[in-house]
């Protein structure tokens, strides 16, 4: 047989292997670098842009699929290279200057806990020694300076008008909370929306990060627009809460990332499930099994099942993350291990102590 014949069929084949969450094959994607037939095993090398590690996993078993019951072919095995995000036809975003990864902690519903998700995850990626950035990205709902516990307010550079991050916690933290008094609203039309939004993004010396995490606002609105358009994420973290009425918006969300392929992370299930101190009874409050179903729906991982605790409100009102406050506390675990998952996603290569 010759190289052709094998190719041309090989090729056929891997058009009939969708990216996960698209219509549109690997090899129209441009995904498949190269292909060698070396006696019976063909090696193929994939280029992926997408930090989600079960894209290639997914892929992977399709391609194996597609080409059972071809003849030359017995084994196969597939190298994947991961490259960062570059900026897309589609959006035109670029990445921030010094800062290696972006993601975005979003929902499609507000109420979720989205931003306690951001503030304990940035203190746990913090905690395993990477250097992180954190962005409140709500500029109606700014709530980050208050989980964080930050009373600084805006400082910016004579001269320059470059704007710097607090530090808190070991987390750089830029919030509308440190512009305004707490009963102060922000009174913002689109224009003025999405300036300040671009400002947060482009204006703040953020410095040499390893992760920046962006906290957006609930919804699928300007604000989100803006910063898909403004900075290439690396990917987004979903929040929702096990009940119906949560998931049909994170599904929005997830449909809207997509769209701008920007890959998604994984889901994140809060506020799962109830247990009483001391006990090992748990308690579904608001259904179960919601964030399950609908990561697997979806095609993502479910990254965590985060608990309704109290603690978690006390340490939010307080201004010290549970991660830090409780950190032996059953719910600080599953925050570890939610940084540890997100850690190793964006940084694969990074020494296996980090984490």
């Amino acid at each position: 047989m010759s190289v052709h014949e094998w190719r041309d069929e090989v090729v056929t084949r891997l058009r009939g292997v969708k990216y996960p969450g698209f219509s549109r094959d690997i090899v129209s994607f441009g995904l498949v670098q190269d292909m060698a037939l070396e006696g019976t095993e063909l090696k193929l090398r994939l280029k992926l842009t997408t930090p989600d590690p079960a894209v290639p996993e997914k892929i992977g078993k399709e391609i194996r699929d597609s080409l059972k019951g071809y003849g030359p072919v017995k084994s196969v095995t597939i190298e994947t290279e991961v490259a960062p995000p570059q900026a897309t036809a589609s959006t035109g975003a670029q990445g921030i200057p010094g800062v290696k990864k972006i993601i975005a902690v979003a929902s499609g519903k507000g109420g979720v806990g989205k931003s306690t998700v951001a503030a304990n995850l940035a203190v746990e990626l913090a905690k395993a020694g990477l250097k992180v950035g954190l962005c409140d990205c709500d500029l109606y709902g700014p709530s980050q300076a208050l989980m964080l516990g930050c009373r600084e307010g805006l400082r910016v550079e004579e001269g320059t008008e470059r704007i710097f991050p607090a530090v808190v916690h070991g987390v750089g933290l830029m919030s509308m909370g440190m512009l305004l008094g707490d009963d102060s609203p922000a009174a913002l039309r689109g224009p003025m929306v999405t300036r300040f939004t671009q400002q947060f993004l482009r204006q703040v010396a953020w410095g040499d990060l390893d992760v920046l995490v962006l906290d957006l606002p609930p919804g699928t609105g300007d604000i989100q627009l803006t910063i898909v358009q403004t900075v290439a994420l690396d990917g987004a973290l979903i929040v929702t809460t096990p009940q119906e009425v949560a998931l049909i918006d994170a599904r929005k969300a997830i449909a809207m990332f997509r769209k701008v392929n920007v890959a998604i992370l994984g889901l994140v299930e809060n506020m799962s499930y109830f247990s009483p101190p001391g006990s090992r009874e748990r308690h579904a409050i608001f259904g179960s099994g919601g964030g399950a179903k609908e990561a697997e729906r979806q095609k993502v991982s479910l990254l965590a099942e985060i608990p309704l605790d109290p603690l978690i409100r006390q340490c939010s009102d307080e201004g010290k993350p549970l991660a830090l406050a409780f950190a032996e506390s059953p719910s600080a675990v599953v925050y570890q291990k939610l940084g540890t998952l997100i850690g190793k996603t964006l940084f694969p290569n990074i020494s296996p102590q980090a984490f």
